[in-house]
């Protein structure tokens, strides 16, 4: 079987892609939760720790996502370079790295030039694998033109290791203050770094990959979409939302991912209230003809309808 043949080949391969010198950051952020023996916990540490993941998740699945890959809404530049700098905090590069990247895989999703398909490459390769080659340090921002025009956000990209630290700072800070006039609370600066940054962030690294790797392999397929994306409520969960994948692929262009009322879908509800408060606006419905175009069991699968990948 050639094509079989083809996938181990490129499995190979990919190990030896790997930069590991850019291994170790990513490793040293794992290792520091380990610091949690030595820390212990409090609920103001809890607290922030779940606080910043969402509001970082947020970030990365409304903003990077929905807005900076697929233009699903609009909203000020102002506003723009504020979402765009709070996704750079999740350590997840800039918004142009990741929205290049997203759109490629788009183009040629679960193919073999797909930059993360678990289907070509296996689970380790596009839960986190791929980000670490040298292939993809640098993206082909022939895809993402649109977004060059702002020289903030280039600046974000080239420098997004700033806000990161920025918020290590602040959250260290912070518990430095509550130690000193507010003992009561338990913490200190050095557990609210913990859990507040470097637990919270691992949190969020991992939720975010779930969707490259676990969300098309697992779930339900709605839709033919020529990929194997699919629906997953448990990761929509996790990822406010990002879990109805195949519906997704189905039309990546909706500021809504859960299509149905059932499916639910947190970052849509608080781009819908941020659209109440006239900070974004012309969210993209899912046209209704679309949304029930739905598959039947056993039929054949067909080739995505022109101009459903993002260009």
């Amino acid at each position: 079987m050639p094509g079989a043949r083809a996938r181990v080949s490129t499995a190979r391969n990919a190990g030896s892609e790997i930069d590991w010198a850019r291994m170790i950051p990513f490793l040293l952020m794992h290792a520091a939760c380990l610091a949690v023996i030595w820390v212990g916990w409090s609920w103001i540490a809890l607290e922030l720790a779940v606080g910043l993941y969402l509001t970082r998740m947020f970030a990365v699945t409304g903003f990077y996502h929905r807005y900076f890959c697929h233009r699903a809404f609009k909203t000020s530049r102002v506003a723009q370079f504020i979402f765009g700098a709070l996704g750079t905090s999740a350590m997840q590069r800039g918004p142009i790295w990741w929205a290049a990247h997203h759109r490629y895989h788009h183009a040629h999703s679960d193919t073999p030039d797909d930059v993360h398909s678990p289907v070509q490459q296996g689970f380790l390769w596009s839960h986190m694998g791929w980000f670490m080659s040298r292939r993809y340090l640098v993206a082909d921002t022939s895809r993402v033109k649109d977004l060059l025009r702002y020289p903030e956000l280039r600046l974000l990209d080239r420098f997004d290791v700033v806000v990161p630290s920025l918020l290590g700072s602040a959250v260290f800070s912070l518990g430095m203050v509550l130690k000193h006039h507010a003992p009561g609370l338990g913490t200190g600066g050095w557990q609210l770094l913990v859990w507040g940054f470097f637990i919270s962030t691992v949190a969020v690294y991992h939720g975010t990959y779930t969707i490259n790797s676990l969300s098309h392999v697992f779930g339900r397929q709605r839709y033919r979409t020529g990929d194997s994306s699919r629906n997953n409520p448990w990761l929509a969960l996790v990822t406010l939302g990002e879990g109805w994948h195949n519906n997704h692929h189905h039309y990546p262009g909706s500021v809504r991912q859960g299509f149905y009322w059932w499916e639910f879908d947190i970052t849509y509800y608080v781009l819908r209230v941020m659209a109440m408060l006239g900070l974004i606006w012309d969210l993209k419905p899912v046209p209704r003809a679309v949304r029930d175009d739905t598959i039947e069991l056993n039929a054949p699968a067909r080739a995505p309808r022109p101009g459903k990948a993002a260009s």
